[in-house]
């Protein structure tokens, strides 16, 4: 079992940049791929961006290519998203997820999440 927790979303102005960190905890992070996605309200949970174990590979969403980049620590044991160029429509809850296959774009495909962190771009 894993457990993730997010951390570093907030308010921001449009233009602006956040970085959020997912920690993990319960079984060695380097044996997994790890993940980004987010949800708007009364949207579906949409995919931001993967890496691999090794952070060797890496895949973005459309919507956040060039803006984004995901890394990761396994001596932390902990991914990041930095965040940039930010606009009203990255706003969402983002949610840390683990134990995929990093190609792996929909949420089916991912069996481990964290609770989310709120990230709010004002115009």
């Amino acid at each position: 079992q894993v457990q993730l927790v997010e951390s570093g979303g907030g308010l921001v102005q449009a233009g602006g940049s956040l970085r959020l960190s997912c920690a993990a905890s319960g079984r060695t992070l380097s044996r997994y791929s790890m993940g980004w996605f987010r949800q708007a309200p009364g949207e579906e949970r949409e995919f931001v961006a993967t890496i691999s174990s090794s952070g060797s590979s890496t895949k973005y969403g459309d919507s956040v290519k060039g803006r984004f980049t995901i890394s990761r620590d396994n001596a932390k044991s902990t991914v990041y998203l930095q965040m940039m160029s930010l606009n009203p429509e990255d706003t969402a809850v983002y949610y840390c997820t683990a134990g995929g296959t990093w190609a792996v774009t929909t949420t089916t495909g991912w069996p481990y999440w964290g609770q989310g962190t709120q990230v709010t771009v004002s115009s």
